[in-house]
């Protein structure tokens, strides 16, 4: 294997990385701050479409971490992106909450059930049968069906609840069409990340708790990665997957003296 280029910047998962059910891992804290410290670019990365950039750092703050609104990224800010590359100043259905719709009128698309181009789903906590059912007609109509990713799952603190590729798969299966992800592990999310912050995928690393989505997305993108056992992911799953991190790590906090 060829030896990698120093790791110039990061990008890191938020939830099973940095937080766990709301509180934050130990290490977290300290991996945050030496990162400003350093000046390295670095991002934080979200599936989870439901809140803006400002809502997450206000998040983050309350418990310890200070993340700037311009070094956070989400799934919705990605389709946002995504979409005004793809149809510039276009309308779409959309199923989901304010970090979606926020991130779509920021590029100045209009929100409308007549005749979208795009229907776009994102998560929402509570997915209305009668909002289903409009965007399947509309898919059946002829608009272009987006999702914000493809989790199946999320955590709460009661146990796993239904996301995003959960209710996209509900409307596949009414209409025949299968939606574009644009979240992980797609490395679209990844590549558009590393250009917001002006990083290349040769000297950057992506570390997640996943290895369905974090690992696979940072290895597709061409990015070193880093598996922390804070999350999702069992040390024993490891090995049942075809592709493999560059290393596992116990959690974040091996990885500060890194920065």
């Amino acid at each position: 294997m060829a030896e990698r280029k120093p790791i110039e910047s990061w990008l890191t998962d938020m939830d099973g990385v940095l937080m766990h059910e709301g509180i934050p891992v130990p290490g977290a804290d300290a991996f945050i701050a030496r990162l400003r410290e350093s000046g390295k670019p670095f991002l934080v990365l979200t599936n989870n479409s439901i809140y803006t950039a400002r809502d997450l750092h206000a998040r983050l703050k309350r418990i310890g971490l200070d993340v700037p609104v311009r070094n956070i990224w989400t799934s919705a800010l990605a389709t946002a992106q995504f979409l005004d590359d793809q149809r510039p100043g276009g309308t779409a259905y959309v199923i989901g909450e304010a970090g979606l719709t926020t991130a779509l009128h920021d590029i100045g698309y209009v929100l409308t059930d007549a005749d979208p181009d795009y229907v776009v789903l994102g998560e929402t906590r509570t997915y209305s049968f009668e909002a289903l059912t409009k965007a399947i007609r509309l898919i059946n109509n002829g608009a272009r069906f987006i999702a914000t990713n493809p989790d199946e799952t999320g955590p709460s603190a009661e146990g796993a609840l239904p996301a995003t590729g959960s209710v996209a798969a509900l409307i596949t299966k009414a209409t025949g069409r299968e939606p574009y992800f644009v979240g992980k592990p797609n490395p679209l999310m990844m590549r558009a990340g590393l250009n917001a912050i002006g990083a290349h995928s040769e000297t950057s690393a992506m570390i997640g708790d996943r290895m369905d989505t974090d690992i696979l997305a940072g290895l597709e993108a061409g990015m070193e990665t880093f598996l922390v056992l804070t999350g999702l992911t069992r040390a024993e799953e490891v090995d049942l997957h075809p592709f493999r991190p560059s290393r596992v790590v116990d959690s974040i906090a091996d990885l500060v003296e890194l920065i």
